[in-house]
């Protein structure tokens, strides 16, 4: 026990100068018990009396309205108490020098819980004193307040009370967070009396948030050198876990906001440009969902956190998709790459960027930005990947994957500036599939042409839609055509199908004119003649290169073969043996087309010629014969003609085609402003002109083509300012 009687001890006030001289005896016999109540109760000893008499010891004397001598004579009581209680103990500075920082926390504690204590059993004494004079004057702090009043004033308001209870308590904190196991009872109770004592944020906080702020800006520092990111990312978590703990079990709520916000500013605010610098490339490579969840997390907290991780984000997908794009020796698997790292990034802007619009507004910015780094060799790529899946024999999908793949093609195609260049090879493929039965499904087919027209508009796919239309005719007319040829005098043994196509929907094909058998010939003609009978004024141009044939033998096989092939095997119907160059006379086959063709029949699979002499390849002066030992153990064989792989010529011409195309745009579109507006200034002209036009043109190129049309008297420009232009009628 800390105090000893004599701590109780207080000079009488009389009481006469309140009080008639009658009541005089009484009221300081009641003083006297109720002090002596008081005493015992400070110094933890039995009290004398029953408690529900001393409260009504009180009630009585307030009654005699003498409630302001009692209530100055219980302060005067409690004040000598603690006055005490410091004297004795807490400046014995022997004493408390000789205790460690947790013992003395725990006799700070131990003090703090008697007064509090000895100050509720002294109110439930006086609490009639309390509910009428002290509530009646407003200016007087209750019971409990000035319990609180005492000991603020004379206990932790002392400097070196105050000094070595907080250093106990940051040391104690310290500990925690080194992980070391702490009383947080002792802590909880401790702070709660300074925030009782309201002294909490100025005796306490303010060093705990200093010290917070030096330890976690030294632990950033070092532990950014020493830890991979992820590992980073999840030891500031924890941190924040812990911190939070903290505040749940001994830390007073007004101090979460300033202890959260120092520890994600050093933690995270402080290195945000080294930690995306440093790692998050290697978090969207390795697809760790985890971490980059985690990631958006934590830089959410952060001021700017999100904008330059939305920054890093951009800047990581134009370079990587860069990679993928402006490498030539990755155009083969360029527009599976694209789609394979477009899945990836919608991947993370879901699942670790929440649907954030702005991350996901960025991904298609980036995409953009990226893919017409390189102008027109996606598009092309795009409309040979379309044609890889759309073509017979691809058993990669069911219909419902081949759709969901065609989705996502044109969420690539949109981002793509130059999107007739894509028509164009995309055209080119889809008349090899139509004309040659290669395509694997017509409702594939549709649907593809459904999706690209409602990107780019019914102008877009009108050619395209065309050439469907021109397909379905064709069998119209063939139904039509049978009926014709039955009705001859002399009917075929040559059965004929045609594909009459509308040239301006098609590729442009060159033609190339070879010697077909009399038979064809004149079959030939007949259709010519009932074509022309229903469509007169109409001109017919055969195009042998995209024939086809299917040819019957004698040991009852068929060979499906194409047109030049069915021309050369023929001529073995009328000898044994010829040369290349006997042949190429015959058929009128171009020599590199003929060599292909030779090739595909003597040196491929099913070798229905011999070759002389033996070799892959076929040269000049090679002599060929027909293969009596030829067998096969299918009724139709298929001989696949060599396809020469698509030359950079080629490749070139389609190109250049498109170009050709855009300047005939560019030129239509300068004159239907220059006619709707007459009078129009270079720089006017050139601003509609790009909100017009659907493909990427360079400033200098429409400078070319205005000058071009002024050449052609289309406009003109004004005598007196040059960069001014009138339209001429």
């Amino acid at each position: 026990n800390i105090s000893d009687s004599k701590s109780s001890s207080v000079s009488n006030i009389s009481f006469c100068t309140f009080m008639p001289k009658l009541a005089e005896n009484y009221t300081e016999d009641t003083w006297l018990k109720l002090r002596d109540a008081v005493g015992a109760i400070q110094n933890s000893t039995s009290i004398k009396y029953n408690l529900e008499e001393l409260y009504q010891a009180v009630e009585n004397l307030c009654s005699y309205k003498v409630s302001p001598t009692l209530y100055k004579q219980l302060r005067q009581v409690c004040e000598d108490h603690v006055q005490a209680q410091i004297h004795q103990f807490f400046l014995n500075i022997e004493l408390t020098e000789s205790l460690d920082n947790l013992s003395f926390l725990k006799r700070m504690n131990r003090c703090w819980q008697d007064h509090c204590r000895q100050t509720i059993m002294i109110r439930s004494i006086f609490l009639f004193l309390d509910r009428t004079y002290v509530l009646q004057n407003s200016l007087l702090p209750s019971i409990w307040d000035t319990g609180l009043e005492l000991f603020r004033t004379h206990i932790v308001s002392d400097s070196a009370v105050q000094k070595r209870t907080v250093d106990g308590i940051l040391e104690q904190i310290e500990l925690e967070r080194s992980g070391e196991t702490i009383d947080r009872s002792l802590l909880r109770s401790l702070l709660g009396m300074l925030s009782d004592l309201q002294v909490y944020k100025d005796s306490f906080e303010e060093r705990f948030l200093t010290e917070t702020n030096r330890l976690y800006a030294a632990e950033g520092q070092r532990l950014m050198q020493e830890r991979d990111v992820p590992e980073y990312l999840h030891h500031v978590a924890r941190r924040l876990e812990e911190e939070n703990d903290r505040i749940m079990s001994y830390l007073d709520q007004s101090t979460q906001k300033p202890l959260v916000s120092c520890v994600e500013k050093q933690l995270l605010g402080e290195h945000m440009t080294a930690i995306l610098q440093k790692g998050l490339s290697i978090l969207l490579d390795g697809n760790r969902v985890t971490e980059l969840t985690l990631l958006y997390l934590l830089f959410s907290k952060v001021k700017g956190g999100l904008l330059t991780l939305l920054q890093f984000w951009r800047d990581y997908i134009k370079s990587f998709g860069g990679e993928i794009v402006c490498s030539p020796e990755k155009d083969k698997d360029m527009v599976q790459d694209l789609l394979d790292f477009k899945d990836k990034m919608d991947n993370v802007a879901q699942s670790c960027f929440t649907r954030n619009e702005g991350f996901i507004n960025a991904m298609k910015e980036a995409f953009e930005t990226f893919i017409n780094k390189r102008p027109n060799k996606p598009a092309e790529l795009i409309a040979k990947y379309v044609d890889s899946k759309l073509r017979a024999g691809n058993k990669e999908a069911t219909e419902e994957e081949l759709e969901r793949i065609l989705d996502k093609i044109m969420i690539i195609f949109r981002f793509i500036h130059g999107k007739d260049v894509f028509e164009a090879f995309y055209k080119k493929d889809l008349a090899k599939r139509l004309l040659v039965g290669k395509s694997a499904s017509v409702d594939a087919e549709k649907s593809m042409l459904s999706k690209l027209k409602h990107e780019c508009g019914a102008a877009f796919t009108s050619k395209l839609e065309g050439m469907f239309k021109d397909m379905e005719l064709s069998k119209d007319i063939m139904i039509q055509f049978k009926q014709y040829i039955q009705n001859q005098s002399e009917p075929s043994n040559i059965e004929l199908t045609v594909n009459i196509l509308t040239m301006g929907y098609w590729p442009s094909y060159i033609p190339m004119e070879v010697h077909l058998p009399p038979e064809m010939v004149k079959l030939q003609e007949v259709f010519k003649l009932f074509y022309l009978g229903k469509h007169s004024g109409r001109k017919l141009q055969w195009q042998p290169t995209l024939g086809h044939a299917v040819l019957k033998g004698r040991g009852k096989k068929e060979l499906q073969v194409s047109l030049f092939q069915t021309l050369v095997l023929l001529m073995f119907n009328e000898g044994e043996e010829f040369s290349i160059e006997e042949i190429r006379t015959a058929t009128g086959i171009e020599e590199g087309e003929l060599k292909r063709t030779l090739q595909s029949l003597a040196c491929g699979k099913a070798r229905v010629l011999n070759k002389n002499p033996r070799g892959k390849d076929v040269e000049d002066g090679d002599r060929f014969n027909f293969n009596n030992d030829f067998k096969h153990k299918l009724f139709r064989i298929k001989i696949n003609q060599i396809q020469m792989k698509e030359t950079v010529e080629e490749q070139v011409s389609t190109t250049e085609r498109v170009f050709q195309d855009r300047q005939y745009q560019i030129d239509a579109a300068v004159v239907r402003i220059m006619k709707m507006r007459k009078t129009l200034s270079h720089n006017l002209l050139v601003s509609e002109l790009y909100n017009q036009l659907k493909f990427p043109v360079k400033p200098g190129d429409l400078k070319k083509r205005i000058e071009s049309l002024i050449d052609r008297d289309y406009m003109e420009r004004d005598k007196e300012t040059p960069n001014q232009y009138h339209y001429v009628a």
